[in-house]
Formats: structure tokens, sequence, C-alpha cells
């Protein structure tokens, strides 16, 4: 926990920053806090339809991740220079975002046992990178590694 802040506290700074943002945007959405463990507090957007929320996410999440990034910077400034883990999430997107690169993973390492030959995938997030080695993780026949340097790291998945 950052020294003399609570992550409750943080949570706060990084809800009332992101209400902010939203009332900017004009955008209806709510904000709710969610400590996840002793050191990670978990921010989530969320509307109903979530329609409006895509300007928040944008392409494969780039948006997203920057908003993350500011809203981190926003908590470490009020923190008095140190923060503990701050996610954001906004409708639901990366639970979304875990399940569909899990069954992608599935298809190609099913396509990896097939032919017996590796396979890199295309430059990911540190995040997706991890929901590729974790939904591989169990598999028996294929293993996965990630090369390269960012922010063109990727994943390779290769037969056991």
């Amino acid at each position: 926990m950052a020294e003399g802040v609570s992550l409750a506290e943080q949570g706060e700074f990084a809800k009332e920053f992101l209400v902010g943002l939203l009332d900017s945007l004009e955008v209806s959405a709510t904000v709710t806090v969610r400590e996840v463990d002793e050191e990670t507090v978990e921010v989530a957007v969320n509307a109903d339809p979530p329609t409006e929320l895509g300007i928040l996410v944008g392409p494969r999440g780039v948006t997203l991740q920057a908003v993350q990034e500011i809203t981190r910077t926003v908590v470490q400034a009020k923190s008095g220079g140190r923060a503990d883990r701050v996610i954001v999430d906004v409708a639901q997107y990366r639970e979304r975002r875990v399940a569909a690169l899990g069954r992608f993973a599935q298809k190609v390492a099913a396509e990896v046992i097939e032919t017996g030959e590796e396979r890199a995938l295309e430059p990911m997030s540190p995040a997706d990178r991890k929901a590729v080695h974790d939904a591989l993780s169990g598999a028996a026949d294929v293993v996965t590694r990630s090369e390269g340097e960012e922010p063109r790291r990727f994943v390779v998945i290769s037969p056991a």
C-alpha cells in the first residue's frame, strides 16, 4: 500500500477523476470501486446501455489502457508520489477480452498440435499476453513463451 494513503482512498481518487472525465465527455455512467486484494483496487465504469462507453475503450482497448495510465498518474499525484495497483475497467471489457483471447489461444493451439509447427501471434499488451499464457497453461500438448521487446512483444505457441 502506498505510504500514508489507504487503498480505499486511492480508489476514491480514481473514482473522482473518472466521474469528472465522464462529465467532461457528457457520458452518463456509474463508477464503482472494489478492492481486489491488499494491493489492488478496480474502478469500474458501467452504463445501461453501454453503447456510449466505447469511446473509453477504443480499438482493442488502446483508449482504455490510456485512461488507466492517466488515472494511475492522478492517483499517484494525489497520494504523494506513490500508488498501489489501480485497474480501470469499462463495461466489463477486460473480462470479455480475456475470454475472447482464451478462445483464440485454444484455436491456435489446436492448429499448432495438428501441424506440429509453432506459431507466433501478433504483438500484444502485457495483459493480453498473460491471458494467452494463462489460457494455455494447463495444456499438455503446447507451451507458450513471450519474445521480442516492448511494444512489439508477442507470444509464441509451440508443440510440447
